[in-house]
């Protein structure tokens, strides 16, 4: 909290109780893939007089200090995470076309693909994103 306080400072901003709040649940909930109706069910309970725009405005604000990572797992809606700075990627995923669960893939295989791509087209890559899509388990 201590970082988004003196980033916020930076832009003239405050760390109010509701953008504290919206970062809390996308902290408590790493790896739900929350999207903005539910992280705005989630801080009603805490703010009950926060309005959904307030928390777009807030994970939008979150997103683009960098705090958060904005997701399209192509199911028409867009979907957050608290972003954790010890990656130097983002991780995989994968996208149950059946139930729509969202699985995790922290391995990044791509290292030697990176290391090709920079060599052959003199292009500096600072990231990736890799979705896959198929059926889980649960739904096999």
């Amino acid at each position: 909290m201590e970082e988004l306080k003196e980033k916020l400072k930076v832009k003239g901003l405050k760390l109010t109780p509701q953008r504290r709040a919206t970062l809390e649940v996308l902290f408590n909930n790493q790896g739900q893939h929350l999207n903005t109706e539910e992280i705005y069910a989630i801080v009603k309970e805490k703010c009950p007089e926060i309005g959904l725009a307030t928390v777009y405005r807030t994970l939008q604000l979150l997103d683009e200090m960098g705090l958060i990572s904005k997701l399209n797992l192509d199911d028409g809606c867009s979907r957050y995470e608290f972003n954790n700075h010890d990656e130097d990627h983002q991780h995989h995923h994968l996208i149950c076309q059946s139930c729509g669960a969202v699985i995790e893939v922290e391995l990044d295989l791509l290292d030697q693909l990176e290391e090709a791509i920079e060599k052959e087209y003199r292009f500096r890559i600072k990231d990736h994103k890799v979705k896959f899509f198929g059926i889980c388990s649960n739904c096999d």
